[in-house]
C-alpha cells in the first residue's frame, strides 16, 4: 500500500475520520471537503478503486492510504484504524464514501464522547423519524439488528450503520478479519467485548439514488443478513 498526505486546518487535532473508499469518484470530493471544516485530519482508505478516486479524495484535501488491490471494505477499515493510531488519534469516526452520512450528526457523536466520556458512540437512524428506509428495508435491518444483538449480547437498534465514533483504547483492540457486510458485525462483537462505556446517537441517512445503486438498497440488506446468518 501507498500512503500520501495533504494539509488540513487546524480543528479536531487529537480526530481522525476514516472513509474505506471505493469506486466513488463522483462523490468524494464533496464528501472531504464537507468534512474537513469540522476534521482536520481525514484519511481515505483507496481500496483498489479504478476510477481515480483516490487521486480526487487527495486533491480534496484528505490523507491517502491505497492498497492496490480491492480486499474489502473490512481491510479498508482495519487499514485506517492502524493509520491513525500510528499518527496519536485520540478518536476515530468512521464515515462512509458515499454522502449518506451527515457531517453535523458525526460533530454531535464526538462531542458526546467526550462530554459523557464514552468510548464508542454508534450512529442509529432508528431513533429518530429523519430517515425513511422504506418499510421492506426496514424489516430487513430491524432483523439484522435482532440477530447481532442475540449473538453479541448487545442492545443496539442500529448495527450496521457505517458511522461510528471510537476513542482510541476501544480502537486498539478491533482486528478486523470479515471483509464483506459482517465486518459490522465484527466491530461490534470486538467493542462489546471491551466492556467499554457505549452508546447510540440519532443520525440521519440520506438514500439518494447515487447511494442506493452503490449498496444502500435492499438487495445489500438482505446481503448483510445473509453475512451474519452464514458467518
Amino acid at each position: 500500500m501507498t500512503f500520501e498526505s495533504a494539509a488540513a486546518p487546524a480543528t479536531a487535532v487529537d480526530t481522525w475520520v476514516v472513509i474505506p473508499l471505493y469506486n466513488e469518484a463522483t462523490v468524494i470530493g464533496d464528501v472531504v471537503r464537507g468534512l474537513l471544516p469540522e476534521f482536520a485530519q481525514v484519511v481515505c482508505i483507496d481500496d483498489g478503486s479504478r476510477d481515480g478516486s483516490g487521486e480526487i479524495a487527495r486533491r480534496a484535501g484528505a490523507h491517502l492510504v491505497t492498497h492496490p488491490i480491492n480486499l474489502g471494505q473490512g481491510a479498508a477499515l482495519q487499514t485506517g484504524f492502524e493509520y491513525a493510531l500510528e499518527r496519536g488519534a485520540r478518536y476515530v469516526v468512521t464515515f462512509d464514501a458515499d454522502g449518506q452520512h451527515r457531517v453535523e450528526d458525526a460533530v454531535a457523536m464526538l462531542r458526546r464522547a467526550r462530554d459523557e466520556d464514552l468510548a464508542i458512540v454508534f450512529g442509529s437512524r432508528f431513533l429518530d423519524d429523519r430517515t425513511n428506509p422504506g418499510i421492506l428495508k426496514k424489516i430487513v435491518l430491524k432483523t439484522a439488528v435482532a440477530v447481532t444483538n442475540l449473538t453479541t449480547r448487545t442492545r443496539l437498534t442500529d448495527a450496521h450503520n457505517g458511522l461510528r465514533v471510537i476513542r482510541g483504547d476501544a480502537l486498539r483492540r478491533i482486528k478486523l478479519r470479515q471483509d464483506r457486510m459482517a465486518h459490522g458485525t465484527e466491530i461490534v462483537v470486538q467493542l462489546g467485548r471491551t466492556g467499554l462505556p457505549y452508546a447510540e446517537h440519532p443520525v440521519e441517512v440520506i438514500y439518494s439514488d447515487y447511494s442506493k445503486a452503490k449498496g444502500q438498497s435492499l438487495l445489500n440488506s438482505v446481503n448483510i443478513l445473509v453475512d451474519l446468518i452464514i458467518r
